[in-house]
């Protein structure tokens, strides 16, 4: 660890003089590219000079001890900077976990109703709001790309894209079948019903990463459909996207152009085949021991939220929390960061062994 650590700070010393050189500062393109990973590799490197100034620090009071009047100062100096040291060590091994180079990206979310009918629906709109107002707090900007929505205003599906740094770091680990116990409000003999919604996180990608064959893809133009009213649009806007190799099928209606829609039915697609070629990649990578928060199945339940006990669950780290109001609300981060937690710990366990 070390000798990785020893590389990377003088990579950071040599990036700085580059950064500095006006030949380089011409091409911005560079340029940028330099500051850009001097900035990935900041934390490790002022975490890393931390390391190195404590073990100084031990090894001058292990020095200064040998002088009887300085003894006992330079011995509690000591017992600080060992019991510091192992903690700056595991620190130093999290920040050398591969980051996941889709984290800082834009996330389009997908929500569809599962079992349950209209009360699956329902939940499907209850998730969808409370995905809002995470969103609110972290001051993140959404856009509705596709919705289904049903008469009593649940969602059979819909999807949205989220825009702001970090959000797919922080999302990521939603995918995945969330299921509901709870009196439905359609219920009136006050029984509880179980029900599902499947909800799926994928990052925002471009052309650059994802290549799609223009021959590949079909386009169906369609007139938007709502509830009915003033929801009906009279003109054939809608777009619907079928890639023909796979038979994946993204759609959008909620813009008036038919240009902008079928554009956001390709951030779809491109995202939707970019999901489904990293799942492949990993699979054939980390076979034998891949991480099942990080790769969590659509199919597989990850959540219940139990109304009676108001108690949300997580299955896979086990987790319970009992705020029901607060986390409907958007207070997500607890879960969250455990979920981080328990990943982050999942691949250093793989690291070592």
């Amino acid at each position: 660890m070390i000798d990785t650590l020893e590389e990377i700070a003088n990579e950071d010393v040599e990036l700085t003089k580059k950064i500095s050189d006006p030949a380089v500062i011409s091409d911005q393109e560079s340029w940028k590219k330099m500051m850009k990973k001097q900035s990935e590799l900041e934390p490790i490197v002022t975490k890393y000079r931390e390391y190195k100034k404590t073990q100084r620090d031990f090894e001058e009071a292990k020095e200064l001890a040998k002088d009887p009047e300085m003894k006992d100062l330079a011995e509690e100096e000591m017992l600080e900077a060992k019991e510091k040291l192992p903690k700056l060590e595991n620190e130093l091994k999290v920040l050398l976990i591969p980051k996941d180079p889709d984290d800082d990206k834009n996330v389009i979310c997908e929500i569809r109703a599962g079992a349950g009918g209209e009360e699956a629906a329902l939940f499907a709109g209850t998730l969808f709001r409370m995905y809002s107002m995470y969103c609110d707090r972290k001051h993140w900007k959404i856009e509705v790309l596709n919705e289904n929505v049903t008469e009593l205003g649940g969602y059979k599906e819909i999807s949205f894209m989220i825009k702001g740094k970090g959000a797919y770091s922080r999302l990521k680990f939603e995918s995945g079948v969330h299921r509901v116990q709870r009196v439905p409000e359609t219920e009136a003999s006050g029984r509880i019903h179980t029900s599902t919604a499947s909800v799926s996180v994928l990052p925002e990608v471009g052309d650059v990463e994802i290549n799609i064959n223009p021959a590949d893809i079909k386009m169906e133009v369609f007139r938007s459909s709502g509830a009915g009213g003033q929801h009906i649009n009279k003109t054939s806007s809608a777009v619907r996207l079928i890639h023909i190799p796979t038979g994946m099928v993204a759609e959008c209606q909620t813009e008036r152009s038919q240009f902008q829609n079928r554009d956001y039915a390709m951030k779809l697609l491109q995202s939707r085949l970019y999901e489904k070629e990293k799942r492949e990649r990993d699979s054939k990578i980390e076979n034998a021991r891949r991480s099942q928060i990080g790769n969590a199945e659509r199919s597989e339940k990850i959540r219940t939220y139990n109304y009676p006990q108001g108690r949300i669950t997580d299955h896979r780290i086990g987790l319970s929390i009992y705020k029901m109001d607060n986390f409907l609300n958007g207070d997500l981060d607890e879960m969250i960061d455990n979920l981080t937690a328990a990943d982050t710990a999942e691949k250093l366990k793989g690291e070592s062994e």
